[in-house]
């Protein structure tokens, strides 16, 4: 082991870092020193084949309720949502009336409990910086608190590395020392206190797992039931991109017929054209993916604890000093896991809230909140209203509540809604086709039907 390895060996152990979290970090380090840097180049994948791509109103034979009694639903709940002006947990947003992330999620679970019978598992993965404001937010469901297993588990997190040296990085407030090292760490975080030993002992076969944000991600046990038919241990759902999606990561298949996930932070930058060419490389990861548990045991016992993905380096900028941040993304376990598959999946099932102009969406009444508590488009909807918001007054959550504190406009027959200025609205605003608002000084709106371009 280096010296630097001993420092970093030195720095983790000392912080309760558990020792197959510190030895996987180790893992990645020595290949960022050999160079490693992660890139995955053109020259080295291609499109999958149509063979790979599983589809899903194929599979509607293999639903079950019976199935919910082997699946544990894990929703990753570490963003803070900052790019949205946010410093708590993301997930405590309103996102449908009175009603936040969390709120919509866990009555999803119990509605799914109630409806079946099944006790199906519920666990959250927090970040060190939600896992206490989720917890306790989460003791308004005293059912949830009777399942048998925890609640949540929390990520664990990788030292920052100085460009310079590949040193570990120091600073007065300690926590920058630190970073999350990407929802990659899912199967390392499952392992390391136990949890995946306890999840299979229970009886839970398959975990379902996305991101908090998207409330299009709810449970479908005909996934689960292919699976299990099939003998496919990782299935990752994928949606066709549209150029909304073109910067996200894609699926591509290597020499050798293995599937793969390349992010953005992957692709040199002489193949950026490439990446988002959204007709050559037609699927985008959704962040919904499905894991046999049994499978995931094995192959980190076959590891020694230790579950490796394609590494990324994310160079960051701390106190003024270059730093790496060694990172990865869950979906690449794609090609780890042996007989992985893509499943192409409607795009009612990806829903995600990123930005402001997401959460305004979701906000009116081109969504609704069904009886599963499941956010839905409204029927007869083939895609949400495209929205741009000006940041200068919409930048932040405190200033979207503000300005739709008496109302939100019915967009529901709107299919693009552009805001420039400051622009408030009050009851009964409906938007219909293409609406374009600029206002030249602060102006509140009510009780008004809106169309085409208005200035005011």
């Amino acid at each position: 082991m280096s010296n630097n390895s001993q420092k970093f060996s030195r720095m983790m152990k000392s912080s309760g870092i558990a020792e197959p979290v510190i030895r996987t970090f180790l893992s990645y380090y020595e290949r960022l020193v050999k160079g490693e840097k992660g890139v995955l180049p053109e020259s080295e994948i291609m499109p999958p084949s149509a063979d790979k791509i599983a589809k899903y109103e194929e599979i509607g034979s293999y639903r079950s309720l019976a199935m919910l009694k082997k699946i544990v639903v894990i929703k990753l709940n570490g963003g803070l949502g900052t790019s949205m002006g946010l410093t708590r947990a993301k997930s405590l947003l309103p996102v449908k009336g009175n009603m936040n992330f969390l709120d919509v999620i866990t009555r999803q679970i119990l509605a799914a409990r109630a409806s079946s019978g099944y006790d199906l598992q519920l666990l959250f993965m927090n970040s060190y910086n939600t896992e206490e404001d989720t917890v306790q937010y989460l003791q308004k469901y005293p059912d949830l608190a009777r399942q048998n297993l925890p609640i949540s588990f929390v990520q664990n997190r990788f030292p920052r590395i100085r460009q310079q040296d590949l040193t570990p990085f120091e600073a007065q407030d300690s926590s920058q020392m630190w970073n999350p090292p990407g929802h990659g760490d899912l199967y390392t975080a499952l392992a390391a206190d136990g949890l995946l030993d306890k999840l299979i002992e229970s009886g839970y076969r398959y975990a379902f797992v996305s991101n908090a944000d998207n409330l299009g991600a709810t449970v479908d046990t005909a996934i689960a039931g292919w699976m299990e038919e099939k003998g496919v241990n990782f299935l990752m759902e994928v949606c066709e991109r549209s150029e909304v999606d073109k910067k996200g990561g894609h699926l591509c298949e290597d020499k050798d017929g293995q599937l793969l996930l390349r992010e953005v932070a992957q692709t040199p930058v002489e193949d950026q054209d490439r990446f988002q060419d959204i007709s050559y490389y037609k699927y985008f990861n959704t962040n919904n993916l499905w894991i046999d548990l049994k499978a995931l045991q094995w192959e980190l016992i076959s590891s020694g604890g230790v579950f490796l993905l394609p590494l990324i380096v994310n160079p960051k900028t701390v106190n003024d000093v270059p730093v790496y941040q060694l990172e990865t993304a869950m979906g690449a376990a794609i090609n780890v896991f042996t007989n992985a598959r893509a499943m192409h999946v409607p795009r009612q099932r990806f829903a995600p809230v990123k930005k402001n102009t997401d959460l305004l969406a979701i906000w009116s009444d081109a969504y609704e909140l069904n009886d599963q508590y499941q956010i839905v488009l409204r029927r007869g909807l083939a895609s949400p209203p495209q929205i741009e918001l000006d940041d200068a007054y919409y930048g932040t959550i405190d200033q979207m509540l503000e300005r739709f504190k008496d109302g939100v406009p019915s967009l529901m027959d709107c299919s693009h809604l552009k805001l420039k200025g400051d622009i408030s609205f009050g009851e009964d605003v409906i938007c219909e086709g293409k609406v374009s608002i600029q206002a030249q000084e602060a102006i509140h709106i009510k009780s008004r039907m809106l169309t085409g371009e208005i200035s005011l």
